[in-house]
């Protein structure tokens, strides 16, 4: 690593895989299951199992980033406003995620809806955050 909170290249690429497998496996599920287009094949249960097991990775790339990029990025305050919201939305993203498979089905249309404007919030700022140069 030449500058401090820099990932490291295999990082750098586990985290974005992760993160755009996950966002672009979710953005088919909606555009399948919730837009109803092509529903069928978009909509299926294939497309939502390889989303779960996308945000597994997505979760672990998280989890890679923070004992050093996360603190670094706070000391240095380099891109922090993109960096603390991706890391709240995902703890959103997270919560309504275990909401819609274990929580009471009396609130999974508004965890739905939480969910995927959450994800699509997400996805777009985690792209400023790793192709913008600053934020503050």
């Amino acid at each position: 690593m030449s500058r401090l909170g820099k990932m490291p290249s295999w990082q750098r690429w586990f985290v974005t895989l992760g993160i755009l497998s996950c966002s672009l496996s979710g953005s088919i599920y909606l555009i399948g299951h919730e837009f109803e287009i092509k529903r069928s094949t978009l909509g299926s249960h294939s497309i939502l199992a390889i989303h779960g097991v996308t945000a597994l990775l997505a979760t672990l790339a998280l989890g890679s980033t923070l004992p050093f990029h996360l603190k670094s990025g706070l000391k240095s305050r380099r891109k922090w406003i993109s960096g603390l919201s991706q890391l709240s939305f995902l703890g959103v993203l997270m919560i309504t995620g275990l909401l819609l498979y274990y929580g009471p089905a009396s609130i999974r249309e508004i965890v739905v809806s939480t969910h995927w404007i959450i994800g699509l919030l997400f996805f777009t700022i985690f792209l400023l955050h790793v192709f913008k140069v600053r934020d503050r």
